[in-house]
């Protein structure tokens, strides 16, 4: 069946849009895309949006542009996860580009306070509405409630983020196939295998392909394989630049990866940041092509369906740890609890556009920056 170029040209403006104004990391991200997606358009339902969120949290690569992938996908078969995911990363690598080659040339650090100051409360306040309309998701039955608590109390015990899911899982799948011993004889489930790739352009390309192959979790543990293989291992970047390019990542909109943007500038002009960006997201469209196959495969299959919903509900849990770090850090006065307050107030009860609320918060950045 083929692709309406109306629904190609949907799917472009709705995440050219979210990759421009979508500051604050993934949660922020996810967010943003439940809102528009799903509150706004209709285009799936609240159920089919977490078993995404669940399905993309298993693979490598940045797991809120591997749901605009899927998201893409979807709608728009290959033609829609291409023009997604393309239209969700570009805005993000102009962005850090312009600053990375400022920083080169002028030997300045980005000034990234005023604008968290301002954005960041707004941006905790998308997340935490967001989490209110999914309370259904999580809190949905006693079953789930226990599920999501749990995968909460192992983050903070300090288990990494994809063995949680994993429990959050096998948990629900023990939980729901008790009492009915024939169907627990299900397919064994099959992980995702990380593909590893094997002077110039291409070792900075096959470098970030390989780290895009085999990353998972937050952009921490990005920080870390970058500082591992950048500035341990091989010396290309010092320790400061790397600080400042995952500062630049955090606080531009968009995916967080772009911090391999900045970097690869770096190491090698516009030749090294394109290479590190085609290197680092360029498997995420492999797996995320993958998504949507295997959320069909799996509601064919009762036993991998609990498994699913038990990671969904996992990712969610795990979003609220993130919401609650994001208020504390972000609230730092008076005046950035005024905003957030404010802004969680009017996304609850009004169709306001959370662009109109980022733009709010850059404004004010700027105002008490100056």
């Amino acid at each position: 069946m083929g692709v309406g170029r109306r629904s190609l040209g949907e799917l472009f403006r709705l995440f050219i849009f979210l990759g421009t104004i979508g500051v604050g990391g993934p949660a922020a991200h996810v967010a943003l895309m439940h809102d528009h997606v799903v509150r706004r358009r209709g285009w799936v339902d609240d159920r089919e949006f977490t078993t995404l969120v669940g399905a993309t949290a298993l693979i490598p690569g940045p797991n809120s542009t591997e749901l605009a992938m899927a998201i893409g996908h979807r709608r728009g078969g290959v033609k829609g996860l291409l023009v997604a995911g393309i239209a969700f990363i570009a805005p993000a690598v102009l962005i850090v580009g312009a600053l990375a080659y400022a920083y080169v040339e002028y030997g300045a650090r980005p000034v990234v306070d005023d604008l968290r100051y301002g954005v960041f409360p707004i941006v905790a306040a998308i997340v935490v509405v967001a989490l209110v309309r999914l309370r259904k998701v999580i809190i949905g039955s006693p079953l789930v409630a226990v599920i999501a608590a749990g995968a909460i109390g192992l983050n903070a015990l300090g288990l990494h983020e994809v063995f949680t899911l994993l429990a959050s899982g096998v948990a629900m799948l023990v939980a729901r196939s008790a009492g009915n011993a024939r169907r627990t004889a299900f397919p064994a489930l099959v992980g995702i295998v990380a593909a590893t790739m094997v002077p110039g352009f291409w070792r900075i390309l096959a470098l970030f392909g390989e780290i895009g192959s085999l990353i998972f979790g937050s952009g921490y543990v990005l920080l870390a394989f970058l500082d591992s293989q950048l500035v341990q291992d091989r010396g290309w970047i010092t320790g400061q630049q790397l600080l400042d390019a995952v500062a630049v990542g955090q606080v531009t909109p968009g995916p967080v990866f772009t911090t391999a943007t900045f970097v690869g500038w770096q190491i090698d002009g516009i030749g090294g940041a394109l290479a590190a960006t085609i290197g680092i997201f360029a498997p995420s469209f492999a797996f995320a092509f993958f998504v949507g196959s295997v959320v069909r495969v799996v509601e064919r299959h009762e036993a991998l369906r609990h498994v699913l919903d038990g990671v969904a509900t996992g990712s969610i849990a795990l979003m609220a740890v993130v919401a609650v770090r994001l208020v504390e850090s972000s609230v730092t006065d008076f005046l950035t609890g005024a905003a957030l307050v404010g802004a969680g107030v009017l996304l609850l009860f009004t169709r306001l556009n959370s662009a109109w609320l980022i733009g709010a918060g850059v404004l004010l950045g700027l105002i008490v920056g100056s």
